[in-house]
């Protein structure tokens, strides 16, 4: 059986230093911190409005990381040019909104999908993993597979929410568990991600087929208290 990889988000580090416009706390700090502690990967979302990660951050933890990184980018030709010359291992193509707190859902993959298409394989061609992150529906599954991606991040958010509120998340789960199972099927690997913590990771590493997990804000939220080294391992046991 092949390990389950940890991917840790270091996004919010980057929030918590552009609230007072400061130099710190250093992502590529984080990043560093991550990869000593038992990330498999580390995950920045490098948004059109720059609102945490920047481009020097990118760059900066490119160069002195070990372990893999993923960037999570939009679909557009600027993140694709910027792709393009940072060569990311792993890329992650995302939804974006001007107006959201956090990434609201899956992509919509009906929407430019001849361009969604010719980025994904220019990306590819420069060697760069691609996953698309979508909702848990057999639809998307299928059309991933279609755009020539090689893995899926299914969005857990709606399942982590229910879960966080103690309300019946049976439906939800079973529909990740039918999306993973499809994913396997057609080839994709399989990732979760999205407002994952402790509980809810644990519900899932139980589901047979996800090989990795991408989580970020309830792990620094968590580090503040008891530090990310223990955090990380934490999470590094659940999904062992």
């Amino acid at each position: 059986m092949s390990k389950i990889r940890l991917g840790v988000n270091i996004d919010h580090v980057a929030t918590v230093r552009n609230a007072r416009g400061e130099n710190y706390p250093s992502p590529l700090r984080a990043a560093l911190f991550a990869q000593k502690s038992g990330a498999d990967s580390v995950t920045i979302h490098l948004r059109e409005d720059r609102r945490h990660i920047n481009d020097t951050d990118l760059k900066e933890i490119k160069s002195k990381l070990k372990i893999p990184f993923n960037l999570e980018i939009a679909a557009t030709n600027e993140m694709l040019k910027i792709a393009l010359k940072r060569k990311p291992p792993f890329i992650c193509i995302v939804p974006e909104k001007r107006q959201e707190i956090t990434t609201e859902g899956g992509l919509n993959l009906n929407f430019k999908k001849n361009f969604l298409k010719k980025i994904i394989n220019k990306l590819k061609k420069n060697k760069s993993r691609i996953s698309l992150f979508v909702e848990p529906n057999l639809n998307d599954i299928k059309e991933s597979k279609n755009l020539n991606a090689d893995c899926v991040e299914i969005h857990t958010g709606k399942f982590c929410n229910l879960v966080n509120k103690n309300k019946n998340h049976k439906n939800e789960l079973k529909r990740i568990k039918t999306a993973v199972t499809l994913g396997n099927k057609l080839g994709l690997e399989v990732h979760a991600g999205h407002g994952l913590t402790y509980k809810s990771a644990k519900i899932l590493a139980k589901i047979s087929g996800i090989k990795e997990f991408n989580i970020g804000h309830f792990l620094i939220g968590e580090s503040i208290f008891v530090g990310l080294s223990k955090t990380i391992k934490n999470f590094r046991k659940i999904v062992k």
